[in-house]
């Protein structure tokens, strides 16, 4: 059964999985979190992680860094998540808006699911008006299967990319 939070609705290798907008959902909001320390962060014992991710929830929902957050969801655990921001780090702030933070628990890679994340938040930036999204990566050839189109290389050593939203 699908949830009331449902954006967009996928059944895969008969997995009913779901969309969600983490955003208004303070249960996978946290995990967002801890994920997004997890893999970008640095080490923090519990208690700085507990205060991190009060930290973190607070600026995602009262600052202007975020503009969505999307979640990949089956039978109600968090499988990924990927998101929108208006900016992403101190280089190019003239661009706008970032896709950022594509992520999928390892158990769950190798099966497509990165495909349904980047296609979610390309049609949730077309539904905001948005006819591109920029992103940086040091990832070689990977956001190429999704449409990203080189830009430049950023001083922080990443390459700039974008993809088209209407196509």
């Amino acid at each position: 059964m699908f949830g009331l939070h449902s954006l967009v609705c996928y059944t895969l290798n008969g997995d009913n999985m779901e969309i969600i907008d983490i955003k208004s959902d303070n249960l996978y909001l946290e995990e967002y979190c801890n994920l997004c320390s997890l893999e970008w962060g640095d080490n923090k014992s519990d208690i700085e992680m507990k205060s991190y991710i009060q930290r973190k929830k607070e600026r995602i929902l009262t600052g202007d860094k975020v503009i969505s957050i999307l979640g990949l969801v089956d039978d109600n655990v968090l499988i990924g998540f990927i998101s929108l921001f208006n900016y992403d780090g101190d280089e190019r702030k003239d661009l706008t808006p970032w896709y950022a933070t594509m992520y999928v628990k390892k158990e769950y890679r190798g099966k497509g699911l990165s495909k349904i994340l980047n296609d979610a938040i390309i049609n949730e930036a077309k539904r905001l008006g948005y006819d591109k999204v920029y992103l940086k990566s040091e990832l070689v050839n990977y956001y190429e299967k999704f449409g990203a189109i080189y830009i430049e290389d950023l001083k922080s050593g990443e390459k700039l990319y974008y993809i088209d939203c209407i196509v």
